[in-house]
């Protein structure tokens, strides 16, 4: 038959070149369609229903906008378990606390990988490579989470406390001076971005951000907001629709190369400086210092970069949205605050504002209040994707070893079977349930290695802001999880910019802790 056709294809294209040439053009894209088509449906998992999907693309048009609360309302149709296509691949997407508990709780190991991205993993991380929670698994993995672990127990945390009391220190003292002492209204942004960075910097180099002027400021948040955008789940086409990887002209695998090279920059110079403040005996203790002493460990460079890439990485998308969207949803309800200045008065008066950073969240109420939170304002909405590295049973349908699986961390957050009324911001479901789940941080094997310091820091911002301020809307903002979003297509999402009023409790107190606070340190400096 090759024989047969190749010389009479010769033929007709020297005889008719412009009509061959149409037919090419036409026959060839709808050569490519037919045969991904019949690569897309093959490789759909069988034994799970789900939403209809375009050529080509798969369900990604659906779920360009706010994809956790889209796979939230399919939940209803499709049941708490279901199948979507994103591009050529298959994914199951999981959306209840119960079957989150079945598949994530009960098989573990089996879903100990992620899957490899072609734009984060091959073109963003081929240099500084990829943080714990976005490597798929291997033994490298396992050293790392082991190192991490190490320097993020609670021991551990115990030795970065005096971090923690500086960096909230200077929290409520930007609010104090920048707001004229309750004043003026004032964009709690930079002041959030600023103590996310330095406690990110501080806890894992040692190294604090002391100013938001500092050019280091600039060029790491927007970095690493930008690379945050590259984890996205549905941002980049090219990693669901191989034949976009040809296009040499690609702007996002372009932006994925320019934020790599700068990222390298920071990262270099941070690794180096905490290096020879170790070589001369004057760092202070750390994260990255822990782990490098840690002599089981056994890490290697490239490793222990990977544990700085998480830490930093983490507590800029963990502290910059919690603190950002509750600050604003806290200026508009003075029950919250009323609620939560009875419970800290049964440990602190107004006389002592910034309360004691070695407080070991003894304040029920508050730590209610940052679990609320974590719920509500859910981090990682889609948590971070797995893969199977074994196959899984779901009540009789089978997951096989290489698949992918989302857990819709917001749809668990929001699950009814577990609350009655999950659309309410309510602190005090935590105290009738304290052992009710929470899935912001994820669930089993991977979940995230820092969720016990991401916990005391946000107790202590929040300890001292409420302890030292009472808040007031200065600008409206919607401060609805969904409705509130300024960019529904990130992968972390924050809520648009918004003024607040720091209001002192004490203005006298507060002035006279905050100087009592630098005398301290400017004497340990």
């Amino acid at each position: 038959m090759i024989s047969t056709i190749v010389p009479y294809l010769s033929t007709q294209l020297a005889e008719h070149p412009l009509r061959s040439l149409c037919l090419l053009l036409i026959g060839i894209p709808f050569a490519y369609i037919l045969g991904n088509e019949f690569v897309r449906r093959s490789a759909r998992i069988k034994g799970f229903s789900g939403p209809p999907n375009w050529l080509l693309v798969g369900n990604i048009p659906d779920i360009k906008f706010n994809a956790a609360e889209k796979y939230r309302q399919w939940s209803k149709t499709y049941g708490d378990v279901y199948q979507i296509q994103l591009g050529n691949v298959p994914v199951i997407v999981v959306n209840s606390a119960e079957a989150a508990r079945k598949i994530f709780g009960q098989n573990s190991q089996a879903l100990s990988s992620r899957p490899v991205f072609w734009t984060f993993h091959k073109v963003l991380s081929n240099t500084a490579g990829t943080t714990i929670g976005t490597s798929p698994f291997n033994d490298s993995l396992k050293r790392r989470r082991k190192g991490a672990a190490s320097a993020l127990n609670k021991p551990s945390i115990a030795t970065y406390i005096d971090h923690l009391d500086v960096e909230t220190k200077d929290f409520v003292k930007e609010g104090f001076e920048g707001g004229d002492a309750g004043r003026v209204g004032v964009d709690p942004m930079p002041m959030i971005q600023r103590l996310s960075l330095s406690l990110a910097l501080t806890l894992n180099w040692g190294t604090r951000m002391g100013s938001r002027h500092d050019p280091m400021f600039e060029e790491i948040t927007e970095v690493e907001e930008a690379i945050s955008k590259f984890r996205s789940t549905t941002g980049n086409l090219q990693d669901y629709i191989p034949i976009l990887r040809l296009n040499p002209f690609s702007i996002g695998t372009q932006q994925a190369r320019e934020m790599r090279s700068r990222r390298d920059v920071y990262l270099k110079r941070l690794n180096g400086d905490l290096d020879d403040r170790m070589e001369k005996g004057i760092h202070k203790p750390c994260i990255q210092a822990n782990v490098i002493q840690d002599k089981e460990a056994a890490l290697n460079k490239e490793e222990l970069t990977s544990i700085s890439l998480t830490m930093l990485s983490g507590g800029l998308d963990t502290i910059t949205t919690l603190v950002q969207w509750s600050v604003a949803l806290i200026a508009q309800r003075p029950d919250i605050q009323k609620k939560a200045i009875e419970e800290v008065r049964k440990y602190y008066t107004d006389a002592e504002p910034l309360c004691d950073a070695y407080d070991d969240q003894k304040c029920e109420y508050i730590v209610a209040l940052v679990r609320e939170c974590l719920r509500y304002y859910c981090v990682l909405r889609l948590a971070l994707p797995r893969a199977t590295v074994k196959d899984v049973l779901y009540e009789g349908k089978l997951i096989p070893a290489g698949s992918t699986i989302y857990l819709n961390a917001w749809a668990c957050n929001m699950d009814p079977k577990v609350w009655h009324d999950p659309e309410e911001f309510r602190p005090e479901r935590w105290i009738e349930q304290p052992d009710a789940p929470l899935f912001t941080y994820g669930l089993g094997y991977r979940m995230c290695a820092g969720s016990l310091l991401a916990n005391r820091e946000l107790y202590l911002t929040f300890l001292r802001m409420l302890n030292s301020f009472e808040i007031l809307q200065d600008s409206q903002v919607e401060t609805h999880p969904v409705l509130g979003s300024s960019d529904p297509t990130s992968l972390v999402t924050m809520c648009n910019r918004y003024k607040v009023i720091f209001k002192p409790r004490n203005e006298q107190a507060l002035r006279g802790a905050l100087k009592k606070a630098d005398e301290k340190g400017d004497m340990l400096g």
